[in-house]
């Protein structure tokens, strides 16, 4: 648990943080972009990986390789004298996040069996709603009272305590029968997303789309194809097994991952940098604001994924995301002048009911709709497509990033509009899901 926490905390304290880090550092809407997507490429691309190199060489020994690097990282972002090391360590943070989150939770899965690994999976999720929901209050007071240095400062002790713990209480654990890495697989799923995600931040942003930006973009599309075709030719030893897509369940169920989590992960970095420029909070008040989406999560997420198992998870995925773009569109209301209880909360509240409607429902569905052989890499591959629809999501938004005052509020006011309908097209990729037959009571 306290090895996710560092993953879950840095992946939402750094938001409220971008406005003092821009003033401090410089590097404009594109540099705000990278700050947040520096982080998210590597864990995209590598998250399945991190899994493979766990099971070749031990999940504790790469656990706590991936720890020791996250707190590495965290201590360069702290003392970073500019953008370009910043920068540098956000990614290494992101390349120790993919090692250490698909180790930490097979851990936990291989510590327990039946029920309680039921249990022990939804406190472990329950924490990181917790730790998710501290770190942007948090992080918001240190900015505001020290600096925007020491939002980073707080992984350092959690790394410490996890190396301890683990190397105290975790068993080493060996795999006689290793699986191979798929090295080649890995490079060119990250090389390709960089390229992307660089030809989408350079073609939205002040330079529009010149020449570079285009060459980026096709250079990541092409690259990406290849990571496709090198899956398919490695069969059951690839990275991305290309069977688990047989599954007409499975392909709907990754459109609705990567639109639902573009929308959510471009919005939630959006929000915070729109409340503190342009409607006035502090960092802490921003942070604070954010409060309704995690604790309303973790409190119906537990209840939907019972509700999923009695009626399927079918009906739950069409309305979830229905729900959220209700959410989406109530935030059309924000305003400079706007109170939070009258503006904000009420679509915060919508929208984190919908997502809460989705999540659970989404990860049950995900591991019926392949072969048991193929559960391990379904999950793995899905949690990878809801970092690279976040990472997709805030390439695209640095023409509204670059806005300030009254037209930054416009522009996130067009930004919702937009989540708004790309929930609706993730409700309809349920559709393409196979309706689980009812359970009886």
């Amino acid at each position: 648990m306290l090895a996710s926490s560092l993953a879950f905390i840095d992946g939402s304290v750094v938001n409220v943080a971008l406005p003092a880090i821009e003033h401090s550092q410089g590097g404009g809407a594109e540099g705000l972009q990278w700050l947040v997507n520096g982080y998210l490429l590597p864990l995209s691309a590598l998250l399945m990986f991190g899994g493979s190199l766990g099971d070749r060489f031990g999940r504790r020994r790469i656990l706590v390789l991936g720890v020791t690097l996250f707190g590495v990282a965290s201590i360069v972002c702290g003392l970073a004298p500019n953008l370009t090391v910043l920068l540098a360590a956000r990614f290494a943070q992101g390349m120790g996040a993919a090692l250490l989150m698909p180790c930490s939770l097979a851990l936990l899965g291989a510590a327990f069996t039946g029920a309680a690994r039921g249990r022990a999976i939804g406190i472990w999720a329950a924490a990181g709603a917790a730790m998710g929901a501290a770190g942007p209050v948090l992080g918001g007071w240190l900015v505001d009272t020290v600096s925007w240095r020491m939002i980073f400062g707080i992984n350092v002790p959690i790394a410490f305590a996890t190396i301890l713990l683990a190397w105290r209480y975790v068993p080493a654990g060996t795999n006689r029968h290793p699986p191979a890495l798929d090295v080649p697989g890995a490079t060119l799923a990250t090389v390709g997303l960089a390229a992307l995600t660089w030809g989408l931040i350079t073609g939205t942003g002040s330079r529009g789309w010149a020449a570079p930006a285009i060459a980026g973009f096709a250079m990541g599309v092409l690259l990406l194809v290849a990571f496709v075709l090198w899956e398919g030719r490695q069969r059951q030893a690839a990275m991305m097994p290309l069977g688990m897509f047989g599954s007409r369940s499975f392909i709907g169920l990754t459109l609705l991952t990567l639109l639902l989590y573009g929308a959510l992960g471009g919005l939630l970095v959006l929000l915070p940098y729109v409340l503190i420029q342009a409607a006035g909070y502090s960092t802490t008040a921003a942070g604070a604001a954010l409060l309704p989406l995690p604790l309303i999560l973790s409190a119906l997420s537990p209840l939907m994924g019972g509700l999923a198992g009695r009626i399927g998870a079918k009906p739950l995925l069409v309305m979830g995301p229905l729900v959220a773009a209700v959410g989406f569109l109530l935030m059309l209301r924000l305003g400079p002048d706007a109170g939070y209880w009258m503006g904000l909360f009420p679509s915060l509240t919508v929208m984190s009911a919908g997502l809460a409607l989705a999540v659970a429902p989404l990860t049950t569905a995900v591991l019926a709709s392949v072969d048991a052989a193929h559960t391990g890499s379904a999950s793995g591959l899905n949690s990878a497509i809801a970092r690279t629809g976040g990472l997709i999501g805030t390439a695209l938004l640095g023409t509204v990033l670059a806005a300030q005052g009254a037209a930054l509020m416009a522009a996130f006011h067009v930004v919702a509009v937009i989540a708004a309908c790309v929930c609706v097209a993730a409700s309809a990729c349920a559709a393409l899901i196979r309706q689980e037959p009812a359970k009886p009571r």
